[in-house]
């Protein structure tokens, strides 16, 4: 049976594609998450008897371990979605992004290319190594234009530039070894299984419990938003027809300001649960914003539509309902996830 290694398939988007590709394909997956705070094997509750499902707890940075699962499985393909990826956080301490991001990105990258030096032929040209990434790298919008596949790299904040540092060595394997490679840019994601320290399950959960929605700065700050579904869907495609070398922009096509997102969740949280005549938004509290903090980001995905035949199926508003309805039926998950440290508080004040 073939094989792909996912890395970090224990996180928000991991786990997702982890369950979506075994849903839709036949391959087996050896599934290699060092499980931090943001990946837990709750999120893969569901796959406990799948036969084609094989976790491994471990680090990207662990050489010895990857060359191992390499050698034992032989994977047509490795997918790394490792990451520390929160901004906040890197605010606060970004030695971890760098160890993660780009120092575990190399190491990985490195077993990838020993391994297909090893391969057959045939087998070596069909290898791929797959880079999930993010339009961070490419910096700050002004109020008009799109991120293309060919915007200048600006990264603003140490998580952003420890993965503008990653796809940089990830291209540089590519044009020095040969190794056949893909890069996917994409924008925010949201959907079921995201850790509640991002932007949307937080406010989901505050706006339940009746807590207050701190909201940075004047709240106008533009994101693209990508349902977590749609974005697996493009990297199966990527994975399955994208040309070895290229990048690949995935994006929602659903502008919002934070703002926008914060009252559209007080709304759907309000219909699900009243509270008198008051609307949740009276919870919202701006707060001093984020430092260093990106006024707007915009894919444009018309390589990949027009290319590959990708597109999203999900509105922003057909997207956040399945996700607050996901919130609501599944509280055991979020109460289990956000039993350790992190309780919700603000991150990255400097």
């Amino acid at each position: 049976m073939d094989t792909i290694l996912v890395t970090g398939g224990a996180g928000f988007i991991g786990s997702n594609f982890v369950r979506s590709w075994l849903k839709q394909e036949d391959t087996q997956v050896v599934n290699l998450d060092v499980l931090t705070y943001a990946g837990n094997l709750d999120s893969l509750e569901s796959m406990c008897n799948e036969k084609r499902h094989c976790f491994v707890q471990g680090d990207i940075g662990d050489d010895k371990l990857v060359a191992e699962l390499l050698q034992k499985y032989e994977p047509t393909a490795i997918v790394n979605f490792a990451a520390e990826s929160h901004v906040d956080r890197s605010i606060d301490g970004p030695d971890a992004f760098v160890q993660t991001n780009v120092v575990g990105t190399f190491r990985l990258l490195e077993c990838a290319r020993h391994h297909c030096l090893q391969l057959p032929p045939s087998q070596r040209e069909a290898f791929r190594f797959l880079h999930v990434s993010t339009d961070e790298v490419f910096g700050s919008l002004g109020p008009t234009g799109l991120f293309t596949e060919t915007s200048p790299y600006s990264p603003n904040s140490p998580y952003s530039a420890s993965k503008a540092a990653s796809d940089h060595f990830v291209r540089a394997y590519c044009h020095t070894y040969g190794l056949p490679v893909l890069i996917t840019n994409c924008s925010n994601n949201y959907g079921p299984y995201q850790f509640p320290e991002k932007l949307i399950p937080l406010m989901i959960l505050n706006a339940i419990e009746g807590r207050p929605l701190p909201v940075y700065g004047d709240g106008l700050q533009v994101r693209d938003w990508l349902y977590v579904e749609d974005h697996c869907t493009a990297i199966r495609e990527v994975l399955k027809a994208g040309v070895p070398g290229e990048t690949y922009n995935v994006g929602g096509n659903c502008e919002r300001t934070n703002l926008d997102v914060v009252t559209t969740i007080c709304g759907a949280v309000d219909a699900r649960l009243p509270d008198g005549n008051e609307s949740r938004e009276s919870l919202i509290k701006f707060v001093e914003d984020r430092p260093g903090h990106d006024r707007r980001y915009a894919i444009d995905s018309s390589k990949i539509r027009d290319q590959l035949g990708w597109e999203p199926t999900e509105t922003f508003e057909t997207g956040l309902k399945k996700t607050v309805d996901w919130y609501f039926d599944n509280s055991t998950w979020c109460e289990r996830v956000t039993s350790g440290k992190y309780r919700r508080e603000r991150l990255g004040n400097v």
